[in-house]
């Protein structure tokens, strides 16, 4: 794609186009595929008459969404990148160049994306491990007192048929992807240490204490209503993917707290037990899970968001496990739509 004046060029049909600012070349024999298409007349006829200061054909629309028009037009095939969710303007601008084979093709990626939607299999499951900490807490000068404690880890596998629901539930849940500290800073394995762990005494106690405090700032300013906003400060390369186009690659797949493959999310939390102190708990590298500023310490109230956020969106429960009768003590799940 040429990006400056000194790169245009028309020998044996070459043509460069600029599409609301974006600049782009092909051929004639690419731009008339579809003779009856607004493309195909104006590069028919006479040449149009709107150029810009470099001399290139000027078109006055989304530049950006033109080059999934060119690649129908040079592929005679409709190539999405997985997730695309700017269909509605893509069918727009198809509208407006008037590719009537495009405007098909998209009416069938649109029925298959309803289909897929409407017919869905949601599945939410909940384990819970425990394991004993053991801890230093400083009484004074060179006084230690050994502690222990009980933690709870829980770890949430959730598979959805419909890519769009679990990307609205993680967004729901989700709440640490808006710190500015990557993931591999914060977790470099699975939650807190394995085994029973010695935790040695902090030379700067105050420093952890900063972080869990800096750390839930963060998480408040970051959430409305459970759902999350992009940092202060955040920005895009203009050839980027859009967050439409990438809504479902909200985590590198390395991520052990959050992770998501078009179909599955994994979170993985660990509520602070009242007797471990908030310094330990940060050394520990362990996170709360919390959704819209309430704290999950439980397996029921985990699987009573899923339960909520999936019945409001047309989800019937189909099963629960272990006992059936019994939903509110239940550690998975199991839900349809039709």
């Amino acid at each position: 794609m040429p990006d400056s004046c000194e790169t245009v060029g028309r020998p044996g049909g070459l043509v460069t186009l600029n599409v609301g600012g974006k600049l782009y070349s092909t051929t004639l024999e690419t731009l008339t595929r579809f003779p009856d298409s607004m493309l195909g007349a104006m590069f028919r006829g006479p040449q149009p008459a709107l150029t810009d200061s470099c001399g290139n054909y000027f078109i006055d629309r989304d530049g950006k969404t033109f080059r999934h028009i060119l690649n129908f037009l040079r592929f005679g095939r409709l190539d999405l990148p997985e997730g695309y969710a700017e269909l509605s303007l893509l069918r727009a601008e198809a509208d407006f160049y008037q590719i009537r084979p495009l405007l098909e093709a998209l009416r069938q990626v649109e029925t298959e994306r309803w289909r897929q939607r409407t017919n869905a299999i949601l599945h939410a499951d909940v384990d819970l491990r425990k394991r004993l900490l053991h801890f230093n807490v400083r009484r004074g000068p060179q006084n230690y007192e050994l502690n222990t404690c009980s933690l709870q880890i829980f770890t949430a596998n959730v598979f959805c048929t419909d890519r769009y629901f679990l990307a609205m539930l993680r967004r729901r849940l989700g709440h640490w992807e808006d710190t500015n500290v990557g993931m591999e800073e914060i977790h470099s394995g699975p939650l807190g240490n394995s085994g029973a762990t010695m935790a040695r005494e902090s030379r700067n106690g105050q420093d952890a204490n900063q972080e869990l405090q800096g750390w839930k700032r963060r998480v408040e300013n970051s959430q409305t209503n459970g759902e999350l906003r992009n940092s202060p400060g955040d920005s895009m390369d203009e050839d980027a993917e859009t967050d439409d186009e990438m809504m479902l690659d909200y985590s590198s797949e390395n991520d052990h707290v959050g992770t998501t493959k078009c179909h599955h999310l994994c979170l993985e939390w660990a509520p602070c037990p009242p007797e471990l102190p908030e310094t330990e708990y940060v050394k520990q590298k362990l996170r709360p899970l919390i959704v819209g500023r309430r704290e999950i310490r439980t397996a029921t109230e985990f699987l009573e968001e899923v339960l909520k956020v999936a019945l409001a969106q047309g989800f019937r429960v189909d099963s629960v496990f272990p006992d059936p009768a019994d939903i509110l003590n239940a550690r998975s799940l199991r839900f349809v739509r039709h």
